[in-house]
């Protein structure tokens, strides 16, 4: 069973993508809950690593699409 390189590179852009747009989302909606709410600085604090943690992931994805390019090219 082979995988194309360009399907998978598709599916991990599209996945980072979708990871970048629902961090950013969850980022605002709840920083705004927090203020809204009055939600105390220790809750806040945890949303903002989770963000955090969203953004690191899809860093992630995107360096290792990069390196997967860039050891394609190296081979071809």
């Amino acid at each position: 069973m082979s995988s194309d390189p360009v399907k998978t590179s598709g599916k991990s852009g599209r996945m980072a993508a979708l990871v970048i747009a629902a961090t950013g989302l969850f980022w605002v909606g709840a920083t705004w809950a927090g203020g809204r709410f009055g939600w105390p600085e220790r809750t806040r604090a945890l949303m903002d690593l989770l963000a955090l943690a969203g953004f690191a992931f899809a860093l992630v994805v995107t360096f290792r699409m990069w390196r997967t390019r860039q050891n394609d090219e190296d081979e071809g």
